[in-house]
Order: C-alpha cells, then sequence, then structure tokens
C-alpha cells in the first residue's frame, strides 16, 4: 500500500548553488551529503546507468524533502531552463508559504525568476511560479489556514 510521496529528486549542474538556493534562499534544513564514485554497481542497477558516479544532498522543510544530485558520471545533458510547464514530466515543486507576498518580496531581491506576482485565484488562495537556478518551476502557494478544501480548490480545475 502507498503511504504518500517521500521526497521530490532534482538533478543539478551545480549541487553547491542548488544547495545555496534550497538551503540559503529558501530555508530547506539539510539533513545528509553524500557521494558514490564509479563502479557502485548496486547503485548503478538501481538508477539505471552505467559507471554512475555523483554528489547527493537530502533537505527537508516541514513535511518535504527534496534530494539533489549531481552527477559527475555519465556526462548529463542540462535542461532546458525555460522548458514550458505543459511540457511531459515534473511540472513544478509547490511550497506552502504563510506570507506569499513578503516571500515573492524577498526570493525576488536575492534574484529568483517569477512569471508573474502572487494571484489571488479564489478561495483566499494566492499563487505564484518562479524557478530555481537550473529553471525547475517552484510554486509559491499561500492557502486560508481554516479551510480544509483549500488545497482540493488550489488545483485547477478541481471542483
Amino acid at each position: 500500500m502507498i503511504r504518500g510521496i517521500h521526497h521530490t529528486a532534482i538533478s543539478t549542474g551545480d549541487l553547491d548553488r542548488a544547495l545555496a538556493f534550497y538551503r540559503d534562499l529558501l530555508g530547506f534544513r539539510v539533513l545528509s551529503e553524500g557521494s558514490w564514485q564509479q563502479g557502485a554497481e548496486q547503485i548503478d542497477r538501481i538508477v539505471g546507468l552505467k559507471d554512475s558516479a555523483a554528489r547527493v544532498a537530502i533537505l527537508q522543510a516541514g513535511n518535504t524533502y527534496i534530494e539533489l544530485f549531481q552527477y559527475e558520471s555519465p556526462r548529463p545533458r542540462s535542461g532546458d531552463p525555460r522548458r514550458p510547464v505543459c511540457d511531459h514530466g515534473l511540472t513544478h515543486l509547490c511550497l506552502d508559504v504563510r506570507d506569499i507576498d513578503a516571500e515573492y518580496e524577498r526570493l525576488t531581491a536575492a534574484g529568483m525568476t517569477f512569471h508573474c506576482p502572487p494571484q489571488a485565484v479564489g478561495g483566499g488562495i494566492k499563487t505564484t511560479y518562479g524557478r530555481d537556478p537550473d529553471g525547475n518551476v517552484i510554486e509559491l502557494q499561500q492557502l486560508p489556514d481554516d479551510d480544509p478544501l483549500a488545497l482540493r480548490l488550489s488545483c485547477p480545475g478541481a471542483g
């Protein structure tokens, strides 16, 4: 039986830059950091790669865990930092915030780019999409504290 989602994994070309973003700017706590070298046959089987080597960090904020990978081998291809959210694959990581306007201002001042300022979408919900240093979409979402249906209603087309 599936109990829920444990973590989201993100591949980056620069683990130190990603840590600066997720840890220093967004406030995630680093739980562990490590690496593996080529020749780790069990890891190669798990990740489906040959002769893999990578650095990895696991971070936490509340009940959200993120695993960051910087592969050294095989040589990764860069993703499109402006990949449209309509393209197949994961579209975004959503972060629950208490004061979206303050977070938007803080993150914008620190250099994070956003598609637009926070938008009120009904039911007391405000949201906006921005990008991490690799172009992955990060949604900031502020839900009303007293509405148990807010999460369901925040999904476009849900009803």
